[in-house]
C-alpha cells in the first residue's frame, strides 16, 4: 500500500487583486476556482483562497464545440469545470 499526502496550496488575495486575476495565474479556470472555494460573491482582499491540486489544459471555447466534444462527455465537462453552462469565450479545463 503507498501512501500519498495531499498538499494543499493557498493564496491570500492582494490589494487590487480579483478572483480572474489569481485563477488565470496558477491556470485554473474561475468558475472552478469560485466554486472550490464556495464563493457567492467576488472576495475581498485579505481571503485566503485554496488552490485546487488538480492541474489540467485551458482552453478558451469557439463556436460549434459541445461539453462531449471537450472532455469526451457531457458528465465528464460538467465534473471538471463545475458548471453545467457552456458558452463561447468561456475558460475550461479540457
Amino acid at each position: 500500500m503507498k501512501l500519498e499526502l495531499e498538499q494543499k496550496t493557498y493564496y491570500r488575495l492582494k490589494k487590487g487583486q480579483s478572483l480572474a486575476d489569481v485563477a488565470n495565474a496558477y491556470g485554473v479556470p474561475p468558475r472552478v476556482l469560485a466554486a472550490f472555494n464556495e464563493l457567492k460573491e467576488e472576495p475581498r482582499e485579505g481571503r485566503v483562497l485554496e488552490l485546487p491540486a488538480e492541474r489540467r489544459n485551458l482552453y478558451v471555447v469557439r463556436g460549434g464545440e459541445s461539453k462531449a466534444m471537450l472532455c469526451g462527455s457531457d458528465e465528464n465537462f460538467e465534473e471538471r469545470n463545475r458548471t453545467k453552462l457552456l458558452y463561447i469565450g468561456q475558460i475550461v479545463w479540457l
